[in-house]
């Protein structure tokens, strides 16, 4: 096998066209079988295999240095950089990211995670180079799906302003929604456009209509732009990023190695400024399951490798909860509406999308516009609710505080993933929306941490009308029902208190009660009593029955599946300063928490009962 003899990029390099195609059909092979066993984002992977291997044939990635936006489509990246040995343990514990990661790999440019970063970064490192006087190009691939993602196009924007040379964007067209064919007109037209003779002739005649009369000059420039832009329009899509500043190169087909290796080597000798390749590929390319249903296998669990079959729990997941929840909701209330940012099924929203398309608003990967139209929608009496995972949300702050919750404005934020989501790692963890959300004002919080609890809160969320309501849950499958308390005229904001017995309190939050209960339960197990307290709400806190537990007691210790810094813990904290009562809070320690399933990372942090029960057991020695 070839791919067994690659150690180092630069072997590459020594392969033949025919050789490359055999080392592209090994590598997809190769990712296939391991995100078969440890899931993965496999469809937008292998789209982009044959590109990996041009880019790393004619470029040196130390040099040139290669940004991948959110970095899901660079498993044959890892592959072919070094990393085929340790790729069995790709999102694993203590092994290798599901992205790109500059901790992990000299030959990763820019870590990555979330969407449409990837132009603004290649662009900072092109300023840098030029600054430091170092050689080398840039590159951004960035797939037409972070191209939704308005950063991309503040960064286009200044690119085409800057005028960079050995500044390359490539756009990994992988849906076919810009452009529907790649037929041999478009190819001609690619290699025209890369041609040194065209270039050369479009700084001819640049050139020349500088030594022009003022008044004629203006009528040449305009007659020649519009002849180029009307041939362009004939031939080739995409005129925009010419308008923005860019040369554009394509489409050209992404499978075609031999293709890829000429025009990317042409445009490599470009010095005219900026260049957008323009590509197209098929997700999913080479593995069947994926090339039919390329939304299923974007981001899969593991699956069966013959016949692509998901291998899943059948468990009703918090996410599916949430978005039947809506559609019963719905039904009842025509001005319910769910918004979401390019995320239908992870956020469990595809029923409501079928049930009421026109009350169904998926923006593409924008999370502040989806948060701003949100706002729009409830000024005209529309009941929003925005479905965002964690991580994604902090991306919108700017608009929830200014946009939502300034003018006390009824949207309603489904927070999905909150807290550790397991292998996709630190960029995905959702540790701090807690922490960002308790300093707005206006902004109330709900936790729950069963089934009956979620439906309860979202139920009571669709009729306040005095402002905006956040209702955070975690990954994974949802607690069948809460045994602690009956419903029915459910109001969130009163603490439950479990257990009265006492001088130390264990108070907990959303999915961290279950731990805190299981501290309780093996310290009534040594004979020390502790009071167990729920917050449904962590915003508004109940005051009085916090100061009350508090006059009670000695300690208190505090749960919750969020940094430590800034989340519920630390609020109670304050409140209770100048109470004769010590708070000790546990929760997310200071620093980003790498991949690996939920169980290692919670073990690995001291998040897990046994080891916070030895923690209290310490201090009340």
């Amino acid at each position: 096998m070839i791919l067994e003899q690659i150690t180092e990029p630069k072997q590459i390099k020594e392969l033949s066209v025919s050789e490359l195609k055999t080392l592209a059909k090994e590598v997809r092979t190769r990712i296939v079988q391991v995100v078969s066993k440890t899931g993965g984002h496999l469809a937008p992977s292998l789209g982009t295999v044959d590109l990996t291997i041009a880019l790393l044939y004619l470029f040196d990635p130390l040099t040139d240095r290669i940004v991948w936006d959110v970095g899901h489509q660079a498993y044959s990246w890892k592959i072919l950089t070094g990393r085929n040995a340790q790729f069995d343990t790709l999102r694993q514990y203590k092994g290798i990211s599901g992205f790109t990661n500059r901790d992990e790999s000299p030959y990763d440019a820019f870590t990555t995670g979330h969407s449409s970063t990837s132009v603004s970064a290649a662009l900072g490192i092109t300023c840098a180079r030029d600054l430091n006087n170092e050689q080398g190009h840039c590159l951004a691939v960035i797939g037409d799906g972070a191209l939704t993602g308005g950063m991309s196009f503040e960064a286009l924007n200044y690119g085409g302003h800057l005028q960079k040379d050995k500044f390359i964007v490539i756009l990994n067209d992988n849906e076919m929604s810009i452009s529907k064919n790649v037929g041999g007109l478009q190819k001609y037209m690619a290699r025209m456009l890369a041609s040194k003779s065209y270039n050369v002739l479009k700084k001819q005649v640049w050139d020349f209509s500088h030594t022009l009369p003022a008044n004629i000059r203006r009528n040449f420039i305009y007659g020649a732009q519009k002849l180029e832009e009307s041939m362009m329009n004939i031939l080739v899509p995409n005129i925009i990023f010419e308008d923005l500043g860019f040369k554009y190169v394509g489409p050209i087909d992404g499978h075609d190695i031999e293709q890829l290796l000429k025009i990317i080597k042409r445009v490599k000798n470009f010095m005219v400024g900026p260049v957008l390749i323009h590509i197209v590929t098929q997700k999913g390319k080479g593995y069947p399951p994926a090339e039919k249903d390329s939304a299923l296998f974007h981001g899969t669990g593991p699956f069966d490798l013959k016949t692509g079959k998901q291998i899943s729990s059948g468990k009703q997941s918090w996410s599916d909860l949430m978005g039947s929840t809506l559609v019963t909701l719905a039904q009842k209330d025509p001005k319910i509406v769910a918004i979401t940012a390019a995320m239908t099924a992870g956020t469990g929203l595809s029923k409501f999308e079928e049930t009421f398309p026109d009350r169904f608003f998926d923006v593409g990967i924008a999370e502040q516009h989806s948060v701003t139209l949100a706002a729009g929608m409830s000024t005209k009496g529309l009941k929003p609710f925005v479905a965002i995972y964690s991580t994604f949300l902090q991306r919108a702050l700017d608009q929830i505080i200014h946009d939502v919750a300034l003018p006390r404005l009824p949207v309603v934020f489904c927070i999905d993933r909150a807290g550790l989501v397991g292998e996709d790692g630190a960029t995905h963890h959702g540790a701090f929306d807690l922490s960002f959300l308790s300093f707005v004002p206006n902004m109330i919080i709900l936790t729950p941490s069963t089934a009956e609890e979620l439906v309860a809160m979202l139920t009571w969320a669709a009729k306040y009308k005095e402002g905006p309501v956040a209702i955070r849950y975690p990954r994974g499958t949802v607690i069948p029902a809460s045994v602690h308390q009956t419903l029915t005229d459910f109001n969130p904001f009163p603490a439950i208190i479990h257990s009265k017995e006492g001088n130390i309190a264990l108070i907990a939050c959303g999915d961290a009660f279950f731990t805190a209960e299981e501290v309780h339960n093996l310290l009534a197990k040594d004979k020390i009593p502790s009071q167990l307290v729920q917050l449904l709400s962590v915003k508004p806190l109940d005051e009085n029955t916090l100061l009350q537990v508090a006059s009670n007691c000695k300690y208190i210790f505090t749960f919750e599946s969020n940094a430590v810094i800034g989340g519920m813990g630390a609020r109670i904290a304050q409140l209770l300063a100048t109470e004769k009562v010590t708070v000790i809070n546990f929760g997310y320690p200071d620093r980003f928490i790498a991949q690996g399933k939920i169980s290692e990372l919670l073990e690995e942090i001291g998040f897990t009962a046994p080891r916070l029960y030895e923690k209290i057991i310490q201090m009340l020695k």
